[in-house]
């Protein structure tokens, strides 16, 4: 091979992993999963513009990948193995497409709360989560429809992340829900970073969760952040990526200064690790 050949196919070997990598970046997607807790990706029909799909009454992100619709389906933690189906509509009509899931065992973890009414709360208590559990539900909801789709995120803060999420949890010897979260450890007061451009729709002091924040990022993509410190943002605020939104706490029902980090796929609470990959 001449030094010239070489040359050339240098080249051409440069441009094509510049392609790639064009290509790999026009549609950013977490990592598929299709478990309870996990994301599935299912082609769907369309034409040039993206049908709208449905997931249990939910809005599903559809994002353009190789000439193909594909709809990017949060599936609940409460979701049993077998087949499930999305409704999808284009304007030739709606139809029914079925995709299978796998079982997927968590584990359980047994905690001490100090404070009993963190577990067992008295009825003042219990109307005000009820209220909360309302607001939450509000902003974790949430679709604000995107030109491009984007779901990937950056993590929020560096630190030891658990392997907690969808472990079947109990406090002082009381069975409770499952985490639908990751629990990251730090250090009270250290930074939380927006891990994508978003908009704050909730924000507040809750019983469970102590100072809380809810970020709308779009397509169905809604993050949480618990336990919080301080607050940084308000309601309404327009946030950049790695834009500091709040700081490590230990606030609400906790063991110790952590941060809880919820992320929810069209209303599923999956787990974040897919959006982040490993540490």
């Amino acid at each position: 091979m001449t030094s010239t050949t070489r040359a050339l196919t240098l080249r051409l070997a440069t441009s094509l992993l510049l392609l790639a990598g064009v290509a790999a970046g026009a549609t950013e997607l977490p990592t598929e999963s299709r478990v309870p807790g996990g994301i599935a990706f299912i082609p769907v029909p369309g034409a040039d513009l993206a049908p709208t799909v449905l997931f249990n009454t939910h809005r599903v992100a559809v994002v353009r990948r190789d000439e193909q619709w594909l709809a990017v389906v949060g599936i609940p933690l409460a979701e049993k193995p077998g087949e499930l189906k999305i409704k999808v509509s284009t304007p030739n009509g709606t139809t029914e497409v079925p995709f299978t899931i796998t079982d997927k065992k968590y584990k359980t973890q047994y905690l001490t709360i100090k404070d009993q009414r963190k577990v067992e709360p008295n009825p003042d208590d219990l109307k005000r989560i009820g209220a909360e559990t309302k607001r939450s539900d509000v902003a974790l909801s949430k679709f604000t429809a995107l030109p491009t789709p984007s779901l990937q995120l950056l993590a929020p803060i560096e630190g030891v992340r658990s392997d907690s999420y969808g472990s079947r949890r109990v406090f002082n010897g009381q069975p409770r829900s499952p985490h639908s979260g990751m629990d990251i450890a730090a250090a009270k007061g250290t930074p939380i970073k927006s891990p994508a451009a978003g908009t704050i729709v909730e924000a507040g002091e809750f019983f469970f969760n102590g100072n809380t924040l809810y970020i709308d990022h779009g397509d169905g993509l809604v993050t949480m952040y618990c336990h919080l410190d301080t607050i940084k943002v308000k309601l309404g605020d327009r946030v950049t990526q790695g834009e500091v939104i709040g700081t490590v706490g230990a606030t609400g029902r906790v063991t110790g200064p952590h941060l809880h980090w919820g992320v929810a796929l069209n209303r599923a609470m999956v787990d974040p690790a897919l959006f982040i990959g490993s540490k």
